[in-house]
């Protein structure tokens, strides 16, 4: 992806054929079919399955999550087997996994010659117009300035622009302390990849382009940098995050801490939010293990594309920057919701 425009939904979505598309099917598979299911930490799996289980208002969810409450890590495999069915959705589209991470910048809470990137929150005029000003127009107008709109300045407008398409991020500035800002809202442009422009320039090939190679061409071209930048007319507004720990994620769709290489981002329409899911990723390093639907991005449409949190700091942003992986992903359900999906006899 690189996961975009991060929007909260309710946490209790729930799995139906209201938006999902008309040739959706829906098989349900027994745990021998998922592949590498005897092999994986469900107990692990199960703790972050947690995090986000009670906020799931459904009477379904509900009274499994207060099974699960109870479940040590040890009986994980037995609650997910006894409760769930496998169910694997398809809407005709072949499956793409990616990832994303959450940056990490340099800055400052000043202004000066080297930290001379604002943060911004969201002005209270762009809440109520859908689209409000382009990328461009924000930052050329002077619409934003004197304003006290800045939660921080950074060093580097690359990794600023990134920092708006992950959706969240730390900053560690210049006294030594670390603040974390999270999706505040956006100024409603769809998203344009600026890294199929530099495909569609003839710049590089489709299998060239990476968040790296990207950084690495807007640094060596600085002027046709920003207006490759520019391209792309989302602009994202942050909020300070104060309530998350040190040591856990950045906030999800839900509102909760996602978890490296355990929380993934999914489309709502096929896959509820908060439920788990079986990922069968193939390619160079590929991945078997459960994962929790705890996150969106408005690049992620259809009912086999997901988005692996890898973390946080630039490590995890090579590993989720070159992930773009073929395989399948299978949503465990409650047992009554899993056969209501089926035509009866199926």
């Amino acid at each position: 992806m690189i996961a975009a425009l991060r929007a909260t939904l309710l946490a209790g979505a729930i799995l139906t054929s209201a938006g999902a598309q008309a040739d959706t099917t829906y098989e349900i598979l027994s745990f021998q079919d998922l592949d590498g299911w005897a092999g994986d930490d469900l107990g692990s799996a199960l703790s972050v399955f947690m995090k986000t289980c009670p906020d799931l208002d459904d009477p379904d969810w509900r009274a499994l999550c207060a099974l699960g409450s109870t479940r040590k890590p040890e009986d994980a495999r037995a609650f997910f087997e006894l409760f769930f069915r496998p169910v694997l959705v398809r809407d005709g589209a072949d499956a793409l996994f990616t990832g994303y991470f959450e940056p990490e910048l340099k800055g400052s809470r000043h202004r000066s010659d080297r930290f001379s990137y604002p943060i911004y929150r969201m002005p209270p005029e762009a809440k109520g117009e859908t689209p409000w000003l382009t990328r461009e127009e924000i930052a050329s107008s002077g619409v934003m300035d004197n304003r006290g709109l800045e939660i921080a300045w950074v060093d580097d407008p690359v990794e600023l622009f990134f920092l708006q398409i992950q959706g969240s991020g730390r900053i560690r500035l210049d006294d030594g302390t670390t603040i974390r800002v999270g999706y505040g809202g956006a100024n409603g442009h769809p998203y344009r990849s600026i890294g199929m422009e530099l495909v569609n320039k003839g710049i590089y090939a489709a299998h060239q382009v990476s968040a790296l190679v990207i950084r690495s061409w807007v640094k060596r071209n600085p002027d046709e940098g920003r207006a490759l930048l520019m391209h792309n007319p989302s602009y994202v507004f942050f909020r300070e995050v104060s309530h998350v720990a040190a040591g856990e994620g950045p906030l999800g769709a839900m509102n909760r801490s996602v978890t490296a290489m355990r929380s993934i981002a999914v489309d709502p329409r096929y896959t509820p939010l908060g439920a788990p899911v079986w990922v069968e990723k193939d390619g160079a390093a590929p991945i078997r293990r459960l994962m929790i639907a705890q996150d969106t991005g408005s690049a992620i449409k259809g009912a086999q594309r997901a988005d692996i949190f890898f973390g946080t700091g630039a490590k995890a942003g090579r590993d989720a920057g070159s992930l773009r992986d073929p395989g399948r992903m299978i949503v465990l359900l409650p047992i009554q919701r899993a056969y209501a999906l089926v035509p009866d006899g199926a």
